[in-house]
C-alpha cells in the first residue's frame, strides 16, 4: 500500500507543486509557456501534463525508496536534493536527447536551473504527502 501512495504522491505533487511553480514562473515572465500543458502526447495522446504526472508518479516510488528511513529534516532535505537531481539529470540528459533535443537543453544554466528548482519542489510535495498520508 505505502508504494501505492509513493505513487499517488508523485502523480499530485507533480500537478500541484511542480506546475503550480511553473504557472508561478510563468506568470512572473520567466518562463515563456504556462503549466497544466492539455496538449495530447503519443503514443496513447494523453493530455501532456497527465504524462508528466504519471512519470512523477513513478519518481514519486523512486524517491520514497531511497528516503522512506530518514526521519524529520532530514527527509525533506533529501526529498528536495534527491528530488532536484535524479529526475533532471535523467530529463536533460536521456530524454532531451531521445526527444532530438539537444543535451542538457544546451547547457542552458536558466533551463538547468529552473529543472531542478521544479524538481526540487516536487520532491517536497513528495515528502509532505507522504507525511500527510502516513497521518492520515
Amino acid at each position: 500500500m505505502k508504494w501505492l501512495l509513493a505513487f499517488v504522491a508523485g502523480f499530485v505533487s507533480t500537478l500541484v507543486f511542480h506546475q503550480g511553480l511553473l504557472e508561478l514562473l510563468h506568470l512572473l515572465g520567466v518562463v515563456p509557456f504556462p503549466a497544466w500543458n492539455m496538449a495530447p502526447v503519443p503514443p496513447l495522446h494523453v493530455p501532456s501534463v497527465l504524462s508528466l504526472a504519471f512519470w512523477g508518479g513513478l519518481w514519486g516510488v523512486a524517491l520514497w525508496a531511497m528516503i522512506r528511513h530518514q526521519q524529520g529534516g532530514r527527509r525533506w532535505l533529501w526529498g528536495a536534493i534527491l528530488g532536484a537531481l535524479l529526475p533532471s539529470i535523467v530529463a536533460l540528459f536521456v530524454v532531451f536527447p531521445l526527444k532530438g533535443m539537444p543535451l542538457a537543453g544546451g547547457f542552458d544554466p536558466k533551463l538547468i536551473i529552473g529543472a531542478l528548482l521544479l524538481n526540487g519542489v516536487w520532491g517536497l510535495g513528495v515528502v509532505g504527502l507522504m507525511k500527510l498520508y502516513r497521518q492520515g
